[in-house]
């Protein structure tokens, strides 16, 4: 089955070998070493000189983190869909004071309204959460002008920079170091083509500085404990060492093709998903302006049936994805990140245009 999905994504056959390499311990020297190996590609993925943390959880357990870890205070998180809506609960669920910003599904955070907010606020927030790509709606916020405008807001040198990039790391671009960012969180069974299990999060020295100074981190996610396994080559607890192995090989791969060459790739594929879903009478639930590298919400104008064009697709050997909560049936989602080339979504349209035809829509 062909995996046209945010996630989880296809996982090519080298990759899924990579997690059959015979099981080794987790403080054997030989995991030390595979560890070691992983954390320079990680940080050339994420675009930092600092710390990439790995944890076995999906990119959820780094949104508790990031919140145990980073919130002092108070936190503002800036929601534009269901997954930044999720985070919200997450920090008010971990006893966090947490205020919210709601923008209409299919529209970007943009960073007129967060210096708005942060000014009309000033020193009330510590941290300031949101998503960079929105898996629900396909919208992809501008990070670097974001983090500029909190940065700019009062008290802004102080503010932790929070950014869930669960659908957008390694797809799309972002600049951890150069946009002066402090916590992006992902995971790995979106645009790294993985199996799902592991969660990265790369973290600045102002936000582990800040990590010290904050009580009852918890246990699993504490940085500290991170930071002083992470000196070692070593995770705190027992990793998922097969996803380790796949997840080394497949950074080998990402290094080849180069970051700049992803994010092209993931652009260019973009692009052919809006023509293709326009030209078959389709709209773009999202922005068009903001539209996501990775993931392509199709708001269905034609009124079709996602249920049954999934029916059909698995015929096919493929799948995509129904809208996501209260999108359902008004939208599909269709997921062009991780490994995928233009061939392989031009077989998808192929074959969706196959079910339309069926159906008697003329485009």
């Amino acid at each position: 089955m062909k995996l046209f999905l945010p996630g989880p994504t296809e996982v090519s056959a080298d990759i899924l070998e990579a997690q059959t390499t015979a099981m080794i311990g987790h403080r054997m020297p030989e995991c030390i070493a595979l560890y070691g190996q992983i954390q320079p590609k990680l940080r050339k993925v994420f675009r930092t000189e600092s710390r990439v943390y790995v944890a076995t959880s999906s990119g959820s357990g780094m949104w508790e983190a990031a919140v145990r870890n980073c919130v002092r205070d108070r936190v503002l998180h800036f929601v534009n869909g269901s997954f930044s809506d999720r985070w919200h609960t997450v920090s008010i669920a971990n006893g966090k004071e947490a205020d919210r910003v709601d923008v209409e599904w299919g529209q970007p955070i943009l960073p007129e309204l967060v210096a708005e907010h942060l000014a009309a606020a000033a020193g009330k927030y510590d941290a300031v959460a949101f998503a960079h790509n929105e898996t629900s709606t396909g919208v992809t916020s501008p990070v670097k002008e974001i983090a500029a405008a909190i940065r700019n807001a009062p008290g802004g040198q102080d503010i932790t920079i929070m950014i869930d990039s669960v659908s957008g790391m390694s797809g799309a671009e972002i600049e951890f170091d150069a946009w002066d960012l402090d916590i992006v969180l992902t995971g790995s069974q979106k645009a790294f083509a993985l199996p799902p299990g592991l969660s990265f999060a790369a973290v600045s020295e102002r936000a582990f500085e800040k990590a010290k100074t904050i009580p009852n981190r918890g246990f699993y996610f504490d940085y500290l404990s991170m930071e002083k396994s992470l000196l070692k080559d070593q995770t705190p607890a027992t990793p998922a060492i097969s996803l380790l192995f796949a997840l080394n090989k497949q950074l080998d791969k990402m290094m080849a093709e180069t970051m700049e060459g992803r994010w092209a790739r993931h652009m260019a594929l973009r692009d052919r998903t809006i023509e293709w879903a326009l030209s078959r009478g389709f709209g773009l639930f999202a922005d068009k302006a903001y539209a996501s590298p990775t993931v392509t919400t199709v708001a269905n104008d034609l009124g079709i049936s996602i249920a049954d064009l999934n029916k059909f697709l698995r015929t096919k050997g493929m799948i995509l994805s129904n809208g996501y909560g209260k999108l359902k049936e008004k939208t599909f989602r269709i997921g062009h990140m991780g490994d995928w080339q233009l061939a392989d979504m031009e077989e998808l349209f192929a074959t969706v245009d196959e079910y339309l035809t069926a159906q008697g829509i003329e485009y």
